[in-house]
């Protein structure tokens, strides 16, 4: 028996644009509107992003220069607080977040806060910091990770070491981290977990300056850990 085959609907092409039409005809008002809010936003969003915020982080790189310089010459306190006519790095991330140079400058506030013993501090602005370069990104994660070291958190400081070896692998921080997260084990008596990070770096990274000298530091872990 030959199977039934089911018409399949016609589509009236004439009738449907004519719907279309007619539906836009009745709704013509509210369409104007939406799509009147929408050239609106985007053009906003355009104007907020190229013109506003770039005006802004033109303003920023400017300001931003004496600061550096202060923070080249170890000047920490001028670094962060301005010269009375220079922005310091605290205003310039106060009235600048939105730019670049105010997101950077929470990195030097987090290292300035770091190199003066205010440890809280520079944890607090080092984690506001955003950075996707493979050198500062990492850096910044394991500045966190000695700021928790010298705060008696050993165990955060650890984990702070090995995320900033892991965020961006290459041959100038990752050993540099995998390494002070190897000597932070070695303080809490962790012998066979540094000696397993050391080794790494010894298989891994054989050619940076930290894997030139990993013997020692592997005989170093075997002796203190008997094993």
């Amino acid at each position: 028996m030959a199977q039934q085959i089911k018409d399949e609907p016609i589509v009236d092409v004439e009738q449907a644009f004519s719907k279309t039409e007619l539906y836009i005809e009745q709704n013509k008002t509210s369409l104007i509107i939406i799509t009147s809010a929408i050239l609106v936003l985007v053009g906003g969003y355009f104007a907020y992003k190229y013109w506003y915020v770039a005006g802004e982080e033109a303003r920023a790189r400017t300001e931003m220069f004496k600061a550096e310089d202060y923070f080249s010459k170890d000047s920490l306190n001028k670094a962060i607080n301005g010269d009375g006519v220079a922005m310091g790095f605290l205003q310039i991330v106060d009235e600048f977040s939105i730019t670049p140079s105010g997101n950077l400058a929470e990195y030097y506030l987090g290292i300035c806060y770091l190199k003066q013993g205010q440890f809280e501090n520079a944890i607090l602005h080092l984690q506001e910091f955003d950075s996707s370069d493979q050198i500062i990104g990492p850096q910044a994660t394991g500045a966190i990770g000695d700021a928790n070291l010298e705060l008696g958190r050993t165990d955060d400081a650890i984990t702070y070491y090995l995320k900033a070896a892991e965020q961006n692998t290459n041959f100038f921080t990752t050993p540099i981290f995998l390494k002070k997260a190897a000597m932070a084990n070695e303080e809490k008596a962790n012998y066979a977990d540094a000696i397993k990070i050391y080794q790494r770096i010894k298989n891994e990274f054989s050619e940076s300056t930290e894997g030139k000298e990993i013997d020692k530091y592997i005989s170093r872990a075997k002796s203190l850990g008997n094993l």
